[in-house]
């Protein structure tokens, strides 16, 4: 996809994160939109996978390993066609198939449940090994929030993925500051980060913009040229990025917006398209 398409396709997404959060009246709209970016270049341009096929054998996987930024996820794989665009407003409904964390036994296209914060890296890094065992040829990526590398867990999957050269593993982690709490430097300070993933042997891509296409672009294909060791994407974003008032705000971490602000930002995302 040109850069063209994929900024259009990246404001569809974002339209149906806030669709899902506000039916849901609740959900995690903040680092969903930090990573809409990221979210539209893994699934439009970056992963072989296969809508129709969604476990077909030889597919890239995602873990979404910051799991409450589901409604990213779901609205980036109901615009890639895994299912209805409609189905973003059950939104953690019951019967509804978009619970509050991904679940892989009810959602085409997500490849592992996840939302306890550290884990889902070494999930990747477990299917990164397999396919290595296997010589299959996929690739494993993952998403990482800043708060999240505070965990521990994190830090081992890395040191034990560099440790069996996991060059088929990227690990992205969405830099936009913000956790919970407030600020990532108020909470537990994680920085540096680029040089902690480089201490545990990963090859580093800084990206200055992570919600500029042709710098995801290139950091992307220089973790797929990298060879003996696993890459760490980190990225500079913005949280609530695309919605003015929740830009870089910390309390639209895990808010929805009520009726009126809804319309407000479903009316900036028109005219974001519209130009």
């Amino acid at each position: 996809m040109t850069n063209q398409e994929l900024k259009k396709t990246a404001i569809e997404v974002r339209k149906g994160i806030i669709e899902g959060v506000h039916a849901a009246k609740a959900g995690h709209p903040g680092g969903s939109l930090s990573a809409t970016e990221v979210f539209t270049y893994l699934y439009f341009e970056e992963m072989n996978i296969d809508p129709k096929n969604p476990k077909k054998a030889d597919r890239d996987r995602f873990v979404l390993s910051k799991g409450h930024t589901a409604p990213g996820l779901y609205s980036t794989l109901a615009q890639r066609g895994f299912f209805p665009v409609e189905d973003l407003k059950t939104l953690r409904s019951i019967g509804s198939h978009l619970q509050g964390h991904p679940c892989v036994q009810h959602t085409p296209g997500i490849d592992a449940s996840s939302g306890s914060l550290g884990q889902g890296i070494s999930v990747a890094v477990g299917m990164a090994l397999s396919a290595k065992l296997s010589n299959e040829s996929y690739r494993v990526y993952t998403l990482l929030g800043d708060g999240e590398i505070q965990e521990g867990q994190v830090w081992e999957a890395a040191m034990f993925a560099a440790a069996k050269k996991l060059d088929n593993l990227c690990v992205i982690v969405d830099n936009n500051g913000l956790q919970i709490d407030g600020r990532i430097e108020d909470v537990n300070s994680p920085y540096p980060i680029p040089d902690k993933f480089r201490a545990f042997n990963f090859h580093v891509v800084e990206v200055a913009d992570g919600n500029d296409f042709d710098q995801l672009r290139a950091a992307f294909v220089e973790a797929k040229a990298t060879k003996g060791q696993p890459t760490a994407i980190v990225m500079k974003t913005v949280k609530g990025k695309g919605i003015s008032f929740m830009e870089n705000q910390v309390g639209w971490h895990g808010k929805a917006p009520n009726d009126e602000e809804y319309a407000i930002a479903m009316e900036e995302l028109k005219k974001a398209g519209e130009e």
